[in-house]
């Protein structure tokens, strides 16, 4: 395994480079949850771990029109590569589901366990204070607004995360926690699902808007 860890990890610095908020970095995040969570909840590694290590390997910009379907580019992207490493061939339609499920826009249920991991995984550096911050920078890169000045959390408008970076925290990021799978995940999502509630609380107090 740790040869072919190695392969991918050379082959996936080549391949993130479509914003700040997806790097190299992420990936090893990604990658570090899903060791976490593969241990705790007695998940195949040889599924796991090519799917975490590769399951951005294509990225389309969050305002790209056919976003959903990165994942599915991703997933067929990787099996290619994998072929051309000589990865074992039986673990081939496990990484691709696992790989085509993680991503939130295209919205498939993961049908195992290993697909869970790697979609827990890859939600968990979603949120919390790592969240926080990549959300800031997806924000900054399409020029969006931070927040909107006269109702900052939404409360008595629609939710518009196009335009302003806040939004994001109320169409998705506070509602990741829920859509957890694993009970390692869970556990660890509310730490930082709470950390997010406490930063809320701070720029509201910061810019003089209570959130209620």
């Amino acid at each position: 395994m740790d040869l072919f860890v190695a392969k991918m990890a050379e082959f996936i610095k080549v391949e993130m480079n479509t914003d700040a908020a997806h790097d190299l970095q992420h990936v090893k995040r990604v990658v570090l949850n899903a060791k976490q969570l593969c241990e705790v909840e007695r998940g195949n590694e040889w599924v796991v771990m090519p799917a975490v290590w590769l399951h951005d390997c294509v990225t389309l910009p969050k305002n790209h029109p056919e976003r959903a379907k990165s994942s599915g580019m991703a997933a067929d992207k990787a099996l290619v590569f994998l072929t051309e490493i000589g990865y074992p061939q039986e673990h081939f339609d496990h990484i691709h589901h696992a790989i085509v499920a993680h991503s939130f826009s295209a919205d498939i249920t993961p049908r195992s366990l290993e697909a869970c991991i790697v979609q827990d995984a890859d939600r968990l550096d979603a949120i919390g204070a790592i969240g926080i911050a990549r959300c800031l920078q997806v924000g900054s890169a399409l020029e969006r607004t931070l927040y909107e000045v006269n109702d900052p959390f939404a409360l008595y408008r629609d939710v518009d995360d196009t335009h302003f970076t806040l939004d994001h925290f109320f169409q998705k990021l506070l509602r990741l926690e829920e859509m957890l799978h694993t009970d390692e995940a869970k556990r660890e999502g509310r730490i930082r699902t709470d950390f997010m509630h406490h930063y809320l609380r701070q720029l509201g107090h910061e810019i003089g808007v209570r959130r209620s």
